[in-house]
């Protein structure tokens, strides 16, 4: 009952900062003159959400399966590729310069070549969202698996233990921090990935009715479907948290 007390007290600045920032938002529209399709109001962006005629769950339910799939690409492709290079010195001297160079390419200008290679749908959007996401998942996995204390790997070693079970038992513990802290990373930019993959090249998503917003100004479902881009991220990144807590609560002290 403490923990949660606690816990509750600890989101009560971010509850008084939304509040004053939709007060704000709200004085500005109503007494500054702002017209509703540059700054809509926020009682006609919550009219957007659950009274338009927008449907929000077929929307949603494809922007959250392309932000889903794009992370767990991630997450799979990076710890591989991390495993890859903290195990062989010459996977990491081959590997890191590709992937220095991957990261480097501007994501945007390689999103209309997805949809030239595959074509419209969901899964060229979870691909750019993987694209973006990886790359932090590589290096930490990579820093974690390598940078551990002597001292535990010379126990490894006096007790004569493979260097599969040294992996196991030592470095992949002592990277579980770093992966996770790399995986919140990942939680949010999977999201920029999915988003950028739906305006490009999309008939369905919460990118998609962005897009769509923009030829009939409706800018209060354009702040709508921002609302629910995220809520979506809220929740991964929540539980990217939470399954950090339960498989290594030790990670907690370590950021």
């Amino acid at each position: 009952m403490t923990n949660f007390t606690l816990g509750s007290r600890q989101y009560w600045p971010t509850i008084v900062l939304f509040a004053i920032l939709l007060a704000s938002w709200q004085i500005a529209v109503s007494f500054g003159g702002i017209r509703e399709y540059l700054l809509p109001p926020p009682l006609a962006v919550w009219n957007a959400l659950w009274f338009g005629d927008t449907n929000w769950a077929q929307h949603v339910w494809i922007t959250t399966l392309e932000i889903i799939g794009a992370f767990v690409l991630a997450a799979v492709a990076g710890i591989a590729l991390g495993v890859a290079i903290a195990w062989s010195p010459l996977m990491a001297s081959a590997l890191v310069p590709f992937l220095v160079f991957v990261n480097t390419l501007p994501k945007v200008a390689v999103a209309p070549l997805f949809l030239i290679w595959m074509g419209y749908g969901i899964f060229p959007n979870m691909l750019m969202g993987a694209l973006i996401g990886f790359f932090p998942v590589v290096i930490n996995t990579a820093v974690g698996l390598t940078q551990v204390e002597p001292d535990m790997l010379d126990l490894g070693r006096v007790f004569s233990a493979p260097k599969w079970k040294i992996f196991v038992k030592i470095r992949l513990p002592n990277a579980l921090p770093y992966i996770l802290s790399a995986l919140k990373i990942t939680a949010t930019a999977a999201v920029v990935g999915a988003i950028v993959g739906e305006f490009v090249a999309s008939q369905r998503g919460l990118g998609y009715v962005i897009v769509t917003t923009q030829s009939s100004m409706n800018t209060s479902v354009a702040f709508a479907a921002l609302i629910w881009i995220s809520v979506v991220g809220l929740l991964l990144y929540g539980a990217v948290v939470l399954a950090g807590r339960i498989w290594a609560p030790w990670a907690e002290g370590t950021e």
